[in-house]
């Protein structure tokens, strides 16, 4: 267990001194924080998978996670940040959320009452211009691929809930291609009411789990 601890705070260590170095850009310091945070959550897996080995396994697990969390499979790189910021810009006051994941992609999270008119997978007219810039921003950053995942609430049956979600990915993915972003960039898909983010019990709780997210991501090489 000492042997096992000493490695885990050596991979921490030197994932938090990425962060710490002032003359590091954000891309390399994002990387740090990557590298400490998948440290830690290799760790944890591997104590929890380890069987009577825990130690060994746990210490594996942080190598492990410190390498995927460096790179996540993704690059946060000056281009995303930029494209970050000037999605920012063009969705303030929108309710629109704009944020980087652990993973290092970048996500707009789309409410309902911004998207889609209840049971309908139409874009709203409120979110053409969002999309619009969006669309730009992408074909600025043709190294970028893009993810696009419906949800609902979880009125109505998966027969109605399903194919909605999907379509609602769908009618987006349309709108960017016809904005002259290459189709074979982007990925659908369509969660239904299966990955709510609040309660299902409330009108605010449904009205938030209604959503659209967008990721983009720039594979690290």
């Amino acid at each position: 267990m000492q042997k096992f601890t000493l490695t885990l705070v050596s991979v921490v260590l030197a994932g938090s001194g990425l962060v710490g170095c002032a003359n590091m850009d954000e891309t390399q310091r994002t990387t740090g924080t990557g590298a400490a945070i998948g440290a830690v959550a290799g760790a944890v897996i591997g104590g929890a998978t380890g069987g009577g080995n825990k130690g060994k396994s746990a210490a594996t697990g942080a190598v492990i996670g410190a390498a995927l969390g460096a790179g996540g499979g993704y690059l946060w790189s000056k281009h995303m940040a930029e494209q970050k910021a000037a999605m920012e810009q063009a969705t303030q006051g929108t309710g629109i959320g704009v944020s980087q994941t652990a993973d290092n992609r970048l996500k707009l999270d789309i409410p309902s009452d911004v998207s889609f008119d209840s049971g309908s997978y139409e874009i709203r007219p409120g979110l053409k211009p969002v999309l619009d810039r969006f669309a730009g921003t992408l074909n600025q950053n043709p190294a970028t691929t893009v993810q696009i995942v419906g949800h609902t609430d979880n009125s109505g049956s998966d027969a109605v809930n399903n194919p909605l979600s999907v379509n609602r990915a769908s009618a987006t993915r349309d709108y960017l291609v016809a904005r002259g972003v290459a189709g074979q960039r982007i990925a659908i898909d369509g969660r239904g009411s299966h990955e709510p983010v609040a309660d299902n019990a409330t009108a605010a709780g449904r009205a938030m789990n209604r959503r659209v997210e967008i990721f983009v991501a720039e594979a690290a090489r």
